[in-house]
Formats: C-alpha cells, sequence, structure tokens
C-alpha cells in the first residue's frame, strides 16, 4: 500500500472513525484504525464494543489531492498515528507499507517508520440486511436526537432506559427516552412506509452519531437487523448495537387532563430558571418552587447556605388552579432547550404528579414529561 494525499482532508476523516474508538479494550486490535485503499479510495474503519464507523474518502474527491501508487490494508494505533498526522510539517503526506506491517509516513523533511498490523485480524462490520430501511434527512435526525437523548438514564442500574425507544409503524417514527424522572417523546411522519420495526439505540451511541454525521443537506440511510442498526450516508457507515429486553410502555404516563395550564415563551423561562438554579445549585436541594395564581407567576429559588432568589415572570396566558409545584431546574433547562426559541404550553394536575411541556403549536409531535419533587 502507498499513497499521497492531503492531511487536513485526511484529519477529518480520522477524527471521525476515532470517535469509536476506545483506548480500554480487551481487544488490543480495537485500538487501532483500519486503513484500506483500493483503487476507488481510502476506507478508515474504527470500533469498539458499542459502535463501528467506517468512512470512505474519494479518489474523485478534489480536496484530498490523493495519488494512489499502490491498494493494500494495514491497522493502526489510533491514538499515536493521529498525533504524528497532525504535526507533520507539510500540507500533504505519503504513506506506505513495507515489510512486516510497517508503515513508513513522510512529509518534507519528517520521516516516521511505525509498527502496524495485520489488517486480516481486525474483526469484520456486522452484514445489516438493507430489506427493512427507512431514510431520513440527516438535520430530521439531529433534531430528533437532540429532542430525545438528554432525557435517557445515566445509570447502569436499568440498562434499557440508558437508550431511546424508536417505534416506526403507520408511517410514523415515535422516539421516547426517559429516566424514570423526565420523558421527552418526538413523533416524526415518513414519506415511504417500510416494514414496523421496534428498537432500543444506546443513548451514548446517538450522541456519537449526531457530532459524527453533521448536519449537511443530504439523507441517512436507517437498515435494522437482530441486534444492530447501520446508519448510512454517502461516505460514512456508523453502526451501533442495540439494547436489548423490553422497553416500558411510556405511553401510559403521559396524562390527558390536568386541571391548570400555563403559556410561556422559552428563552424568557429558561432565563429565569437558569437564575434561580444559580442559587439552588449551591444548595443540599436542588429544587425550585413556581407558585401559579391567577393574579402572577412567581419562580422562587431557596439556598439556606447562600440566600434566595424570587422573580415575577411573564406568561402568555394562565388558566385553572392556583399551584404551587417544586421541580429540580436542571431537568426544566433541558426539557426547555430541546424546544428552542418558541412558546410552550406547561399543563399540570397536582403539585405531587407530573407535568407535561408542549409547543403551544404542536399537535402533539413533541412532548416532555416531568416529575415534581415533593416538599414537605
Amino acid at each position: 500500500m502507498k499513497v499521497t494525499l492531503n492531511r487536513s482532508t485526511f484529519i477529518q476523516e480520522l477524527q471521525t472513525v476515532q470517535r469509536a474508538i476506545s483506548s480500554k479494550t480487551t481487544m488490543p486490535i480495537l485500538t487501532g484504525v483500519k486503513i484500506e485503499l483500493s483503487n476507488n479510495g481510502l476506507t478508515l474503519t474504527g470500533s469498539n464494543a458499542e459502535i463501528s464507523i467506517e468512512s470512505f474518502l474519494s479518489v474523485t474527491n478534489e480536496k484530498a489531492q490523493m495519488m494512489i501508487e499502490r491498494t493494500g490494508a494495514v491497522v493502526l494505533q489510533s491514538r499515536f498515528f493521529g498525533e504524528i498526522i497532525r504535526r507533520l510539517p507539510e500540507d500533504n503526506f505519503t504513506m506506505e507499507v513495507i515489510e512486516n506491517n510497517q508503515v513508513n509516513i513522510t512529509s518534507g523533511k519528517a520521516n516516521f517508520t511505525v509498527n502496524g498490523l495485520d489488517a486480516d485480524s481486525y474483526p469484520h462490520l456486522p452484514v445489516v440486511d438493507s430489506q427493512n430501511q427507512i431514510t431520513i434527512p440527516i438535520h430530521v435526525l439531529n433534531k430528533l436526537i437532540g429532542e430525545t437523548v438528554f432525557a435517557v438514564s445515566q445509570h447502569e442500574s436499568r440498562p434499557i432506559l440508558t437508550g431511546v425507544h424508536f417505534i416506526l409503524e403507520n408511517q410514523k417514527l415515535l422516539a421516547v427516552a426517559t429516566d424514570s424522572h423526565r420523558l421527552s417523546q418526538r413523533v416524526i411522519p415518513l414519506e415511504s412506509g417500510t416494514e414496523a420495526f421496534n428498537i432500543v439505540i444506546p443513548g451514548k451511541s446517538l450522541t456519537e452519531l449526531s457530532r459524527s454525521v453533521g448536519d449537511e443537506g443530504e439523507d441517512v440511510k436507517i437498515s435494522i437487523m437482530d441486534n444492530q442498526v447501520l446508519f448510512e450516508t454517502k461516505t460514512m457507515k456508523f453502526y451501533s448495537r442495540l439494547l436489548e429486553g423490553t422497553y416500558p410502555d411510556t405511553n401510559r404516563l403521559i396524562p390527558t387532563s390536568f386541571n391548570t395550564e400555563i403559556e410561556f415563551t422559552v428563552p424568557e423561562l429558561l432565563s429565569a430558571i437558569e437564575r434561580a438554579s444559580l442559587l439552588s445549585h449551591e444548595g443540599r436541594n436542588n429544587i425550585v418552587r413556581l407558585h401559579i395564581a391567577s393574579d402572577g407567576v412567581i419562580l422562587y429559588g431557596n439556598s439556606p447556605e447562600i440566600g434566595k432568589v424570587e422573580e415575577v415572570l411573564n406568561y402568555e396566558k394562565v388558566s385553572g388552579d392556583p399551584l404551587d409545584i417544586s421541580f429540580n431546574p436542571d431537568y426544566m433547562k433541558a426539557a426547555l432547550r430541546a424546544f428552542g426559541p418558541t412558546t410552550i404550553s406547561v399543563r399540570f394536575i397536582s403539585a405531587i404528579r407530573p407535568f407535561t411541556l408542549e409547543p403551544t403549536e404542536g399537535n402533539g409531535e413533541f412532548i416532555q414529561l416531568i416529575t415534581p419533587v415533593r416538599t414537605n
């Protein structure tokens, strides 16, 4: 294998696959990046127990300035190899496999020889059935991830809750995440029908996927098989394992009748919650309290060690019973950020029952649920 190409273009592809490479692995070869050179271009692969990423740099990509002299494949230690490439002196570099999987890297007056591993020893990526496949725009997928993944559980005591539940039926894709204290659910319509599915994708995988695909104006194909899902763009394949087990029935958690309702503009409410949480974070109990009455709405934050804050909130309209309710401000801030700059309706049943947040112009397509904190 011997190739000359542009350093910065190569680094972009390398950084993408490095998202899947972990230094903590029981298989030493997985600390490496697999490099395959064909007459069509360069394929880089990184993998760990959770995800695998394959990125393709085409010989027709003008930015790559690729000159292929000899095809082949090798595996190089990812972190060390990446540091070498970043520090090379010239814009272009040459990479050549010599005897015993050693790789010669040259750029300007710099010349490195590093030890590699046999590419045939690298685990094969799973074969994913392309029959069960949907296609959605990348920006829609990123939005879907951003609106749900923050609500997954960070605790391994219930592994199934560390993922986002995806259900496809009747040409609608539903994504829901919950950590049992809060819930975020989004539904998007799909233009083309396909076979129904019901899967749970690890939240960490989705976060890395969102970082890897960028936000270009292209589509991503999603293919599913028994224990794997594949997200595929023109230049990248992103594999993730699926979580095993049955996700709880979250439909029954979302209430349908309420006693108090209030509308806020998200940026104003978010700013007020951020101010109140400045004090609540310093205390032993990270709680803020919302007082709702027909003549006004007040937000309270209190830390016996630091002090207290009280702010009269602006709102669009309020109806129903007066209410005092306490909640974790971090949950509320994460929920509000997922909505973006819009107007939302917050609906309450009582001080001890979960309350919902929903865009005022929504049709039930995006809804969030937060469990209040009981106070004496």
